[in-house]
């Protein structure tokens, strides 16, 4: 059995005790999730994880890693009382207000990963996209991968890549929605980029993860 950390297990009692006073029906119409006995059923990259004050659970039954418990309860807790305007604009993580103090970290874990990990295998990470559910988004830009990925049901992210070639080294680009910031902290934003590249590493290859 996994020893969790006590710090982690306060946090995560911490969120679990917020979710009680939840009304899980009128979040689940506001944050796109559907609400089965008492649970929130929310979808993280395609894989649906019940939510609920006694605890999270991925699709096989069991507690996921301490990142994706907050990042589901913060999904849970954090999200608008009313639903931000229809219509994507498109920005970096940088362009969020109050992303600094994370960007180095987010572009190590998530954007440079993906770049280094998939240099010179172009097939395979579209491969990649399409087992993890990507489409092809509503986006004019040149870039030899464009795919567009539901993290959740109303984050859905974006991925630009061109491989490397004579002149220029392989470049990996996350969009989110601007609203995005209306649903999620920038920590939470940040493990979803995170998530997008071990997901992809694991579809191309089996890979771990690396996200806590």
């Amino acid at each position: 059995m996994t020893q969790r950390s006590p710090a982690f297990e306060k946090t995560y009692r911490m969120y679990l005790a917020k979710l009680a006073g939840l009304d899980l029906e009128a979040r689940a119409a506001l944050l796109g999730f559907e609400v089965d006995d008492g649970a929130a059923v929310v979808p993280l990259y395609g894989r649906p994880h019940r939510v609920t004050p006694r605890g999270v659970t991925d699709p096989a039954g069991v507690r996921p890693i301490h990142s994706v418990s907050v990042l589901l309860c913060q999904y849970l807790l954090l999200g608008p009382s009313t639903e931000p305007p229809a219509g994507a604009q498109w920005v970096t993580y940088k362009d969020f207000r109050d992303a600094a103090p994370f960007v180095d970290g987010f572009v190590n874990n998530s954007e440079r990963t993906i770049a280094r990990s998939f240099s010179g295998r172009l097939d395979e990470l579209e491969e990649a996209c399409q087992a993890l559910g990507g489409e092809a988004p509503d986006l004019e830009v040149s870039y030899q991968v464009k795919m567009r990925f539901d993290a959740l049901p109303r984050v859905p992210v974006v991925l630009l890549y061109n491989d490397e070639d004579e002149e220029f080294p392989s470049e990996s680009t996350i969009l989110f929605e601007r609203r995005a910031e209306r649903y999620l902290d920038m920590e939470c934003l940040a493990i979803l980029g995170w998530m997008l590249a071990d997901r992809l590493a694991e579809e191309a290859s089996g890979a771990g993860r690396t996200v806590m």
